[in-house]
């Protein structure tokens, strides 16, 4: 997963041709830590075809907060320049997936 900050936000989920999955997470949250490997896992069954991104929401808090980030993680969904849908909290592989699936009108 590659981990951008706010000023590449626009080049890296905005302008990308594939959906993006972007999770703002925090250092200090331990269930930010235990999304990393589903998000791992996530990546390596999508990859070509969903691409996903990590920000550091309190390394930028004006910018999450821009953004409606009100607790980590929060998960933000975004094809062709639209947000396609926003959850909070751990969650596990399949819900996740799941709910990306259903965001994108697709099938998992």
């Amino acid at each position: 997963m590659k981990e951008i900050t706010s000023s590449q936000f626009e080049s890296e989920v905005l302008r990308s041709d594939m959906p993006v999955l972007v999770d703002f997470y925090t250092e200090q949250c331990g269930p930010c830590r235990q999304m990393s490997p589903i998000l791992g896992e996530i990546e390596q069954a999508t990859t070509g075809t969903l691409k996903i991104v990590k920000i550091d929401a309190s390394a930028d808090a004006q910018f999450s907060a821009s953004l409606r980030i009100t607790a980590v993680p929060t998960f933000l969904l975004f094809h062709r320049g639209q947000q396609l849908g926003q959850v909070m909290g751990a969650r596990s592989k399949k819900d996740l997936k799941k709910w990306i699936d259903e965001s994108l009108g697709t099938k998992g």
